[in-house]
């Protein structure tokens, strides 16, 4: 299988300020937010990474989408180093984050507009395209309300489209169905289903397991900044549920610390 994504013991600290040590109730002036983490992506397949919040997988994607640094390791994204051609990283990949926040004052359409200008669509596929998936989402309906006055459900949907109007080869998901409720969250689902079946290959970030049971590949679980299980969903799960392994996993990994 052709490797599409590798990632190698990567690294990452941030340094906490008086008032997030007061928080955290700890002295400690930095947190390791990814600690020697590595895994890889095939294409043509969806890998969830699963955790709890602070687990480090936002900020594992946010390394890989070249938005942060990491203080060690590398990253290869179709066999790009991200050290050294984050540009060409940034073309072939598209990222949506929860914390991706639209100016208010545009709407749907010209916010699509701007983004296939900026990533150099042509024209005709652009508006083609764009034509498809507002149907898709029933964005349409809304293409020239401007974003503040939109739902949260519809603010994400305008937001996922947005990421994806280069038609990227690989695409990145942070908490994709985060703050939907269940029939848009379905809609999102089945999308992503659609982009594996046109041979796209998809890294998401989730706590959700019914999402990750449905439609990911593999799976990583992510405990405190560490990879602690990296494995084929089927291989991982047996004959349990992913809840019931995961949470084996993690009373283990807890139990371990405390040690």
């Amino acid at each position: 299988m052709e490797e599409v994504l590798v990632v190698k013991n990567i690294k990452k600290t941030f340094k906490l300020s008086k008032k997030q040590q007061k928080l955290q109730g700890s002295n400690e002036t930095y947190k390791v937010a990814v600690n020697d983490l590595s895994f890889n992506l095939y294409k043509g397949e969806i890998y969830g990474l699963l955790g709890p919040n602070g687990a480090g997988k936002t900020t594992t994607l946010r390394i890989i989408a070249t938005l942060i640094k990491a203080d060690s390791g590398d990253v290869f994204v179709n066999g790009y180093d991200i050290k050294k051609e984050a540009d060409k990283i940034r073309k072939c990949i598209g990222f949506l984050t929860s914390d991706l926040k639209l100016e208010g004052f545009f709407t749907p359409n010209y916010l699509y507009d701007f983004f296939s200008d900026l990533h150099n669509v042509d024209k005709d596929i652009a508006r083609t395209r764009k034509e498809r998936l507002f149907k898709k989402f029933g964005i349409d309906k809304f293409a020239e309300v401007k974003v503040e006055n939109l739902s949260s459900g519809m603010k994400q949907k305008v937001s996922l489209v947005i990421s994806i109007v280069h038609d990227p080869e690989i695409i990145i998901f942070d908490e994709p169905t985060n703050g939907l409720d269940v029939l848009t969250a379905r809609l999102v689902m089945d999308f992503l289903l659609e982009l594996k079946n046109e041979g796209k290959t998809i890294l998401l970030s989730t706590h959700i397991f019914s999402l990750v049971e449905r439609i990911c590949d593999r799976v990583g679980i992510i405990i405190n900044g560490k990879m602690v299980c990296s494995d084929k969903l089927e291989e991982l799960i047996a004959d349990k549920s992913l809840e019931d392994v995961f949470f084996d996993i993690y009373k283990n990994e807890m139990e371990g610390k405390d040690l």
